[in-house]
């Protein structure tokens, strides 16, 4: 039987501390909700006496959240205190977690304190805190470069007065794997009344060390982990606690612990923080990342064709990522590009795949990625430099603030034949009226099923590139624009995307009647 490791999710206190990650109230309820939905074991809902804003916000959190504990932070001094005891007192389950400075540096130039003022000043908070709540944490701030002795003293006087947990934290983020294992390891032997309390990490992510050294503290016999998703925070950052959780699950032989976290539900609360906070995810991200099961290379595309475990530890379906992705770039080799499309419904004859992968490679130096409709126009021989079946001629779009008004485009095609086809739409949005009417002048019933926009270039002329992903006769297919107008751009690329659509439908009706199937 493996032991339990409990995770303390700091994603609404110290991830929000995290510049450009600010939260209001209802969106911290939300995240509030997606976290129990997780099924973390504790929430730091923010610093109470920061701010009425925070005070209100943790106090709803404690109203709404059923199952987990709800947990306030708070300096040890007796307003902190107060005022977290006041936010977190709706909890069905709650706690205070009072903390103080423990380094050289932090006493000398912050508190201005000495080690037995610390120690007297830590003891104070905790029994106020403790008087207030049944379970109270004790963090030492900067534990890692304080001296190892005096921490022995500070956690042991701080559990005598009633803390139930102890955190060790690695405020800048300095420590190595070692270091952390040595120092968790030191205080399990020699702090008094260790056995009554639970030993916890709290690493920071400055050398990209924070989840090596969590782990190293639970190899250690720690068993909360404070972390946030996707490792936001202070600097560079916190432990992430997705990365933390998959760890454990999938060298359980190595860490002999579990969690309570539901992982299917794993990557669905990353993509609600990044909404929220309007931060992408970093393509490269482990675990949640858009690359985290994507394959380019030849040789793993060929293993991951034979079986999956050749070059994945995880099934993604396990973090609730739908599938693997073979992606199809300038690495990729015959392997993929038949395993696609056969995907597509085409059966490709060896004799065909010499001169399929000549044009492939063509093409792939030309495009970070080949897509299904490119690889599939590629098979059917359409030619992209013929003359496209639409071209944009012209466009007016108005968009609307209030509830009587509707956004609405009016767009001209011109046909191959030269033949100009205007038609006008109202829609949710001035891209949706613009597909709408797009769909309407094509007379191709598609669905918009994706839309973004990036900078490119900087200062107020700066160009953005629209991209779009629609959806015809249950196929995908891409296209993109550049332009200093988004609205033009975005046009172009639902044109580009069309126009792949009707280029790729006709090849394929072709290729039916060639072949009498």
């Amino acid at each position: 039987m493996t032991d339990r490791l409990i995770i303390f999710d700091t994603t609404l206190r110290d991830g929000e501390q995290s510049p450009g990650c600010s939260l209001n109230r209802m969106q911290k309820l939300r995240m509030a909700e997606t976290l129990v939905q997780l099924g973390v074991d504790v929430i730091e809902a923010g610093y109470p006496n920061a701010s009425q804003d925070d005070f209100d916000a943790v106090h709803a959190i404690a109203q709404l959240a059923q199952g987990v504990t709800v947990c306030g932070l708070a300096r040890c001094n007796e307003a902190d205190i107060e005022a977290t005891a006041a936010a977190i007192l709706p909890a069905a389950s709650s706690r205070i977690h009072v903390f103080i400075a423990a380094s050289p540096i932090h006493r000398e130039m912050k508190l201005k304190m000495s080690r037995a003022e610390v120690v007297e000043r830590a003891v104070k908070g905790v029994r106020q805190a403790r008087a207030r709540c049944a379970d109270v944490e004790f963090s030492a701030e900067d534990a890692t470069r304080a001296e190892p002795d005096f921490l022995v003293e500070l956690f042991s006087a701080a559990i005598a007065a009633g803390a139930r947990t102890i955190n060790v934290p690695d405020t800048v983020g300095f420590t190595t794997p070692s270091e952390y294992r040595e120092l968790i390891r030191l205080l399990r032997r020699e702090v008094r009344g260790i056995e009554h309390a639970v030993i916890s990490t709290h690493c920071h992510n400055d050398l990209g060390l924070a989840v090596a050294n969590s782990l190293a503290g639970v190899e250690a016999g720690a068993r909360q982990i404070e972390c946030t998703l996707g490792g936001i925070g202070e600097r560079a950052g916190n432990a992430a606690m997705e990365e933390i959780v998959m760890a454990v699950r999938t060298r359980a032989d190595q860490f002999g612990v579990h969690t309570r976290i539901v992982t299917p539900k794993i990557y669905g609360a990353a993509r609600t923080l990044s909404s929220l906070i309007a931060q992408p995810i970093a393509r490269n991200k482990p675990i949640v990342g858009q690359n985290a099961f994507a394959h380019e290379s030849g040789i793993h595309q060929h293993g991951m064709i034979a079986d999956r475990s050749t070059y994945e530890i995880m099934k993604p379906e396990d973090i609730g990522v739908p599938g693997s992705q073979l992606i199809l770039g300038k690495h990729s080799g015959r392997a993929a590009v038949k395993d696609r499309l056969s995907q597509l419904g085409y059966d490709v004859h060896e004799a065909e795949v010499e001169p399929l992968m000549v044009r492939y490679k063509h093409l792939a130096d030309r495009k970070k990625e080949v897509f299904d409709a490119d690889l599939e126009a590629l098979y059917l021989g359409v030619d992209p430099n013929d003359t496209q079946p639409w071209t944009l001629h012209s466009l007016h779009v108005s968009t609307a603030v209030g509830n009587s008004a509707e956004p609405t485009a009016s767009i001209s095609l011109r046909s191959a034949d030269n033949h100009v086809v205007r038609e006008a739409a109202v829609g949710d949005g001035p891209i949706d009226a613009i597909a709408r009417a797009t769909a309407r002048a094509t007379q191709l019933s598609f669905k918009l099923i994706d839309y973004s926009v990036q900078s490119v270039t900087q200062g107020g002329d700066a160009q953005g590139r629209a991209n779009v992903r629609v959806q015809f006769e249950g196929r995908e297919y891409r296209g993109q624009s550049v332009s200093t107008d988004v609205i033009e751009a975005s046009a172009r690329a639902l044109v580009d995307a069309i126009n792949r659509v009707v280029s790729v439908t006709a090849a394929r009706q072709r290729n039916l009647k060639a072949t009498g199937t």
